[in-house]
């Protein structure tokens, strides 16, 4: 419905015996409706009140000549459009306050020719677009009461905008008169002033007591009585009188009457009070009790506000005040007077909670208020201005800190942005704008809003158009001799300027010792060896899009001797003469004696058992060891010239001599050739070391292979020297560990429980293992790591950094670097290049319960029951409570496990995975799945009784591996990767024997290393009705190799009760690894307990893995130069500071 602006017109009146008159209005419409409406208005003579309908377009409402004599306060509510408000010649006597309160656009109100003689103050204060006002021709009594619309009137004349007319009736002495013309003394207002003061009073239980005030002031005061801070209420108690003198009388006193008693006079022009009169009540010895409790209290930062609080009692009571979060008073703001504490001064810190006592002999009585500091909005985050490219997101950081907390608005060239289309303001104030587009550049303002002010910050908005790359030189084709360096150029140009990579077989290269990669995009090899030949890529990216140019490097081989060559048989011999005795050595301590050390604890349990890994691992670290040997020979003759690098392998030895170290070393003797022949096997059931899973490709995805790859390693040599090893030191991972990673606090999870970590632990240890070193005492003469402290392989100790604890007992912590593995792999290409040092995984990469089963038939069939044909694995002895078995226990080293204190050691679980043992919950999963296999192995033989006991067991191990897929990929990783994390995943598409499902390497070593994050300090043993066990619970660092408190406190069930039963740690930025982990692990005494945290980075610069920035690069984000950069991703302002504080450069920032 539509109603008109202009053009009404009244036309008549109803008039029906016995009803209220209808008043008929003809409305014409504006064009472009060229028609007529009418609209009936019910006017009651007496009180007028609108329908709803009227509130939307209604601009001019005339009421003149009605005979209304009243307008009740919610005549005109809604009618905020209304600009003309006609209500002359009626009968109106009074008005409400709020009567015109919602006509915030009002222009002219005429009252003149009405009976008004009294107007409440405020009546036209907020009617800002009143530009015409009549009250003349009323019977307005010009006293006292009717001073402020003197004022309001005289104001509207100083300023010119409004035009107002009101005329005195009384006094006599002022009929005629503008009202905006009376002075203030004509007005003869006189504020209230005191001429008696009540006094001080001492009753006794049913007294009478008179209270006297007596006040003058023009008009009379009204006398009011307050008692204890509150009015009284002369109409709910009848012991209470007041007389017309202003007397108040109080009969049959009783307790409740004693306190403070003020008498308060007040008219139109003010008030006034008295000073507080006390009455006293006698009474027999009495506990404390509240007079005046504290109440409440909003106050402005920087102010000063007083909490009052009196007490009786008998003795009279001592007033004491404390905070209620148990913080000490402040003694220079916060001062305890006789009527309260007086807060000077107040901050953000005095908000909160304050407690009066008071205490006598006979007992003691609390109160307690709490201060509510009001603070004004005041920015924490200001945003900056930013550029973006068209087509692309851009955040704008945007939060502010009150009290009341701010409301964060955002504003373009002055009006508020809606919460639609591209524009999103987040729930932490942050804008967010996606695909920006050139109409999004301007101007932003950020207004943080609240009750207490506005704060504004402005920004700009830069939207650059997009451009997709253009090579300005491709690469070309070239030659390159052994030995030698070798620049390739490649040049690009595009909006953004784009990123330069490099891949060589599709791996990306990174900076490391082997290669380097300028910014204008020039790709240097050092050391140009066979195992550089190969076709490259130059990739040219930026957000739009990226292109691809190819070029071949062909290595051409020098005929004749290296000048190593002479040195190859002797290094041969000196290498294995060190690598056998540091390994047998080794070997001696770890197996024949009981640890020593965490060090020794860790290397024990890690060690592998499979004599092939053993061999295979020897290899490796010879053919290594051979080469560095020789380097050492040819630097000592000064025979080669080495450009100041540490490493130059390719021209060191001729291939005739790789070939030959390859061959002693053992190397060639240990290279892995599936047999898949078997094909009705393969194409049923998997192997048990992963082999012929692919038929394609058979060694992808075994045990015992290389790691995968998507970025180049990053030696600091190019080779083998671990990252930040060499001239270009890196900040001390114990230090990362202790200021970045290390928490004492640990916030519970309240969605998922434990059970999310040691699922992750357990699928991790059916994934990933690395080789360890062999050997954990240096190879040129045997002295242990953890002593020793020097980077001599195989030893990589972590420097504990002054300041540290633990440098009273040692200057390092224990670390042993990853096995090598042999020519990575690659075996066809070995004996003609040197390759960089790669790692080895004994696990298969497929999730096929290899840590129920293992990885290897040597260690399958050790697990298997062989004593009946039904495809049962060995089992321990039963659980006395359930009859269910145990696993059973290792017979083979390491031997024993811990027990407690004062106990002697016990004897170790077996399992598919060595590392069971590691702590009691893993311990307990394990348990748990072996006795899964053999209760499906159990079904399935009832109901195929013709299989044998081979088909049982594979089956059965088919059906398990199912179960750990489905637990992983329906349950697991969702709440892991969220549902945009999911989404990325995709679903299953199918078997693609060209996807090589190998586990990369920094995966291993560092992605899934994130569980470590969710590990909480303590492991809950829960009995079956989720009470805690006689035991009690177990803090993490007495759970480690203590199969023993499984055999002798309570079995598995409390422990899987705790993981399902209790929370998980919540990942916390500012609390990422327990105490226990980083301060306690494996911890033994006078020994220097391990860190896991810094073991986690040590081993990722063992491994040569690029920093983070680099797979930044490679996951096509955003470069970065500081780590302000990364302020979406590290949202934590303390974070950045402390990562800034370490004079860290992203570049340097592990993985």
């Amino acid at each position: 419905m539509w109603f008109p602006r202009h053009h009404s017109k009244r036309i008549g009146s109803i008039e029906e015996k016995g009803h209220s008159a209808y008043v008929l209005y003809k409305f014409v419409l504006i064009k472009p409706f060229d028609r007529i409406s009418y609209i009936l208005i019910f006017v009651n003579p007496f009180t007028v009140s609108f329908p709803d309908f009227f509130c939307l377009f209604l601009f001019f409402r005339y009421l003149y000549k009605n005979e209304i004599h009243a307008l009740d306060k919610q005549t005109f509510k809604g009618l905020r459009s209304l600009e003309q408000l006609y209500i002359h010649f009626n009968q109106i006597e009074t008005l409400q306050p709020e009567t015109f309160g919602d006509l915030v656009k009002l222009e002219r109100l005429f009252l003149h020719h009405n009976k008004l003689s009294k107007i409440p103050p405020g009546s036209f204060s907020h009617l800002d677009s009143l530009k015409r006002l009549r009250l003349d021709s009323n019977a307005l009594v010009c006293d006292c009461d009717l001073m402020w619309l003197g004022e309001l009137m005289r104001g509207y004349a100083r300023n010119g905008q409004t035009q107002a007319a009101a005329t005195c009736q009384y006094p006599r002495r002022l009929q005629g008169r503008s009202i905006a013309s009376v002075t203030v003394e004509e007005f003869n207002c006189e504020s209230p002033r005191i001429t008696f003061e009540p006094q001080d009073v001492e009753v006794t239980s049913g007294d009478t007591v008179y209270f006297t005030c007596r006040a003058e002031g023009n008009p009379k005061p009204k006398i009011i009585w307050i008692h204890n801070n509150h009015s009284l209420d002369l109409e709910d108690d009848s012991r209470l009188n007041l007389f017309d003198d202003g007397t108040l009388m109080i009969r049959n006193t009783r307790e409740s009457d004693q306190g403070a008693y003020q008498c308060m006079a007040r008219n139109s022009a003010g008030e006034v009070k008295t000073q507080n009169a006390m009455l006293r009540y006698s009474s027999p010895p009495a506990k404390p009790s509240f007079i005046i409790q504290p109440q409440d209290t909003e106050v402005l930062i920087g102010t000063s506000t007083t909490l009052e609080c009196t007490a009786t009692g008998q003795p009279h009571p001592h007033i004491t005040w404390t905070r209620g979060s148990g913080e000490a008073l402040d003694g220079s703001r916060h001062l305890v007077t006789s009527g309260g504490l007086y807060l000077q001064n107040v901050t953000l810190r005095d908000h909160g909670r304050f407690t009066c006592h008071a205490e006598n002999n006979q007992g003691s009585v609390q109160a307690t208020a709490n201060i509510i500091v009001q603070a004004p909005p005041q920015f924490t985050i200001i945003p900056k201005d930013q550029m973006v490219l068209e087509g692309h997101s851009v955040e704008f950081l945007c939060e502010a800190e009150g009290n009341p907390p701010p409301i964060i608005a955002w504003t373009k060239a002055g009006a508020q942005l809606l919460q639609e289309g591209p524009h999103t303001v987040l729930s932490s104030g942050t804008l967010r704008i996606d695909h920006a587009a050139h109409h999004d550049e301007g101007q932003y303002e950020c207004q943080a809003v609240s009750p207490l002010g506005v704060k504004k910050a402005s920004v700009q908005l830069t939207v650059k158009p997009k451009a997709l790359p253009v090579f300005t030189q491709l690469p070309q084709d070239t030659s390159v001799q052994v030995g030698k360096n070798i620049n390739i150029s490649c040049h690009a140009q595009g909006e953004p300027q784009p990123m330069i990579t490099w891949n060589k077989a599709g791996v990306q290269i990174t900076e490391s010792g082997k290669f380097h990669v300028s910014g204008e995009g020039v790709l240097t090899i050092y050391d140009a060896g066979q195992a550089d030949q190969g076709r490259y890529e130059c990739v040219a990216r930026n957000a739009f899009g990226l292109v691809v140019a190819n070029m071949f490097l062909t290595v051409v081989a020098i005929q004749g001797r290296q000048a190593g060559d002479d040195f190859v048989e002797s290094s041969i011999l000196d290498a294995v003469q060190r690598v056998d005795s540091a390994i047998n050595s080794t070997r001696r301590h770890l197996f024949s004696q009981k640890p020593h050390t965490p060090g020794d604890l860790l290397a024990l349990f890690r060690y592998p058992h499979d004599p092939f890994t053993v061999k295979t691992a020897r290899a490796g670290e010879i053919f290594e060891h051979t080469l560095l040997l020789i380097q050492e020979h040819v630097k000592q003759g000064l025979t080669v010239d080495t450009e100041g690098r540490e490493f130059r392998y390719n021209d060191l030895v001729s291939p005739h001599a790789l070939s030959r170290i390859a061959n002693v070393s053992g190397c060639t003797a240990h290279r892995q050739v599936p047999d898949c022949s078997d094909l009705c096997f393969h194409r049923k059931y998997r192997a048990a070391d992963g082999t012929c899973n692919n038929l394609r490709h058979p060694a992808w995805g075994a045990s015992l292979t290389a790691f995968e790859r998507i970025l180049k390693p990053a030696y600091e040599n190019g080779f083998n020297l671990p990252r930040g090893a060499g001239a270009r030191p890196l900040p001390p991972a114990r230090l990362v560990s202790t200021e970045l990673a290390a928490t004492a606090t640990v916030t519970p999870d309240g969605r998922y429980t434990h059970m999310l970590m040691q699922w992750g632990q357990f699928l991790d240890h059916d994934l990933a293992h690395t080789v360890p070193a062999l050997s954990t005492a240096r190879f040129s003469d045997g002295r242990p790591c953890g002593a020793a402290c020097t980077d001599d392989p195989p030893c990589f100790p972590i420097a504990l950094p002054d300041g540290d604890p633990r440098r009273a007992q040692a200057p390092c912590m224990f670390f042993a670097r990853s096995s090598p593995v042999c020519g990575s792999g690659l075996t066809s290409l070995l004996a003609s290049s040197v390759y960089a040092r790669e790692q080895m995984n004994q696990l298969t990469a497929y999730i096929d319960a290899s840590s129920v089963y293992g990885s290897s038939e040597r260690e399958a069939r050790a697990l298997r029951d062989r004593a009946a044909p039904l495809g049962l694995l060995r089992a321990g002895r039963a659980w006395a409570r359930s009859g269910k078995p145990l696993l059973p226990l290792a017979a083979g080293p390491p031997t024993e496990c811990g027990r407690p204190p004062g106990a002697r050691r016990g004897p170790c679980f077996l399992a598919g995975d060595h590392r069971a043992n590691e702590q009691v919950a893993l311990t307990a999963v394990h348990t748990l799945w072996f006795r899964e296999h053999n209760r499906v192995a159990t079904a399935l033989s009832a109901l195929n009784p013709h299989w044998d006991g081979d088909t049982l067991y594979h089956e059965a191990r088919k059906i398990v591996g199912a179960e750990l897929q489905h637990i992983t990929y329906s349950h697991w990783l969702p709440k892991i990767l969220g549902e945009p994390g999911m989404k990325m995943l995709g679903g299953y598409r199918g078997y693609d024997p060209n996807v090589n499902a190998g586990i990369l390497n920094s995966f291993a070593t560092a992605a899934f290393r994130f569980g470590h994050t969710l590990i909480s300090p303590v492991l809950h043993r829960l009995n079956d009705t989720f009470g805690e066990i006689p035991q009690g619970h177990l803090p993490l660092h007495k759970a480690f190799f203590a199969p023993s408190r499984i055999i002798e406190e309570g079995g598995i069930d409390p422990l899987l009760r705790g993981l399902f039963g209790a929370a998980a740690k919540l990942r916390v930025p500012s609390q990422l690894l327990s105490l226990e982990l980083t301060e306690k692990l494996f911890s033994t005494a006078r020994s220097v307990a391990l860190d896991l945290a810094a073991t986690n980075i040590q081993r990722g610069r063992d491994h040569g893995l690029p920093p983070y920035a680099d797979f930044r690069v490679f996951c096509n984000l955003s470069s970065v130069q500081s780590f302000e950069d990364l302020q979406n991703e590290i949202k934590d302002v303390g974070i950045r500071q402390k990562l800034k504080n370490r004079k860290m450069t992203p570049g340097e920032a592990s993985l």
